[in-house]
């Protein structure tokens, strides 16, 4: 006997089946897109996919930005123009976007950084009353993308104490913001104001900066020769040790600098080498084996060690430098880990191309700084800078 239901219970049952469907419905478009490939495989099923997943509802916002943790950088595009689509026709269509569920995922720190900020931008557009109230407790969060919201505010607040004359409050504000600070321009502004009250910031050990280091060189670059050549401190670094250099003997060094980003200048050991290669090396003394970046930033073509490993090296010459401008993943064993640098100068004499320098820093994947156990006070513009023996004068 064919059995019937009441017609009450049909009302009440047809929305669930409806959400049971939709949520069924978006799983394999979300696979299809998390699918594609650097090199582009995949792009004609991510496609199709999802134009199915931008006609999905608003409720399955969550779970698209929840797809975002297992995707790569082409298969975050494809769900964030997913999540745009969903989300601008819900605003149109008056339904709204469901502000408490994506809440919940902004808090939920295990989440992609990319899909949180996300997140956080829709809450934002929604219920701008509800972003303002969480952005305070944004200042320590892993993802630097949304700290940044949190030390605008307080460098709004301390600018605001600054007119009213409360320099010590202003200062303690601006304080607390460097604290959380990541972004570099942040940081930079909130040391400028610090620096105006009188109050020191010590920015290389902030960023993490390397100040000490043994360089030694110059070897040959000729012919751009330099950066594939293995020269001896390739094989092992032996700080007593002296080699045929570029033209005389040549050996390590100690060098520190006292630049407030870092920046080893390889001109100050050795004079303005042409067609040159050098070599800087340093200790860093870590509490525990763990994961950590590596960031470099450099005009010069290099190449860096970590432990006698190649980590990366790029042979290109005065395409510009910026701090952070390389961005390399590595595993710090607990103790001593030993760190190379391998900076090459090319044949170019236009005054853009005189730098020949490095700045180095070690941080987390946040780019909070990680220090060395044993890390010396920060040198100042005092600091004696010794500079090796066979330094050569400027050329003309």
């Amino acid at each position: 006997m064919k059995k019937s239901f009441p017609f009450e219970f049909l009302v009440i049952l047809t929305p669930l089946l409806l959400a049971q469907t939709t949520k069924a419905d978006i799983t394999p478009h979300l696979a299809a897109i998390q699918a594609v490939e650097k090199e582009g495989k995949g792009n004609k099923a991510a496609s199709a996919a999802w134009q199915k997943l931008s006609a999905a509802s608003a409720d399955d916002l969550v779970t698209i930005l929840g797809a975002m943790d297992h995707a790569g950088p082409l298969a975050s595009n494809w769900l964030r123009s997913a999540v745009d689509v969903i989300s601008d026709r819900a605003t149109a269509g008056g339904s709204g976007l469901p502000v408490t569920d994506l809440g919940e995922f902004l808090l939920d720190t295990n989440h992609s950084p990319k899909a949180r900020r996300l997140a956080f931008d829709l809450i934002q557009s929604a219920d701008a009353t509800t972003a303002d109230k969480l952005i305070p407790g944004m200042l320590m969060d892993p993802s630097p993308e949304l700290r940044r919201d949190a030390v605008a505010r307080l460098i709004s607040d301390g600018n605001a104490l600054m007119e009213a004359n409360a320099k010590d409050t202003a200062a303690l504000v601006y304080r607390q913001a460097l604290n959380g600070a990541r972004d570099v321009s942040q940081i930079q502004e909130i040391a400028a104001q610090l620096e105006k009250l009188g109050r020191t910031v010590d920015l290389p050990k902030h960023f993490g900066f390397l100040m000490h280091w043994n360089v030694i060189g110059p070897f040959d670059n000729s012919g751009r020769a330099g950066f594939d050549q293995v020269f001896p401190p390739e094989e092992s670094i032996d700080l007593s040790a002296e080699y045929n250099g570029k033209r005389d003997k040549v050996k390590w060094v100690e060098f520190v600098t006292a630049d407030p980003f870092g920046m080893v200048d390889i001109n100050k050991a050795f004079g303005m080498e042409k067609e040159a290669t050098a070599y800087a090396t340093t200790e860093f003394l870590s509490t525990s084996a763990r994961p950590a970046e590596l960031r470099l930033g450099s005009k010069n073509a290099w190449k860096i060690w970590l432990n006698g490993e190649l980590i990366f090296g790029r042979d290109e010459y005065h395409r510009g430098a910026a701090i952070d401008q390389y961005q390399l993943p590595v595993s710090l064993k607990e103790g001593k880990n030993t760190l190379l640098v391998k900076l090459c100068q090319n044949e170019q004499t236009e005054t853009w191309t005189v730098e020949w320098q490095f700045q180095l820093r070690i941080c987390d994947s946040t780019g909070t700084a990680i220090l060395a156990a044993d890390r010396p006070a920060t040198p100042t513009e005092g600091t004696n800078l010794q500079q090796a023996p066979n330094r050569r004068k400027a050329q003309p």
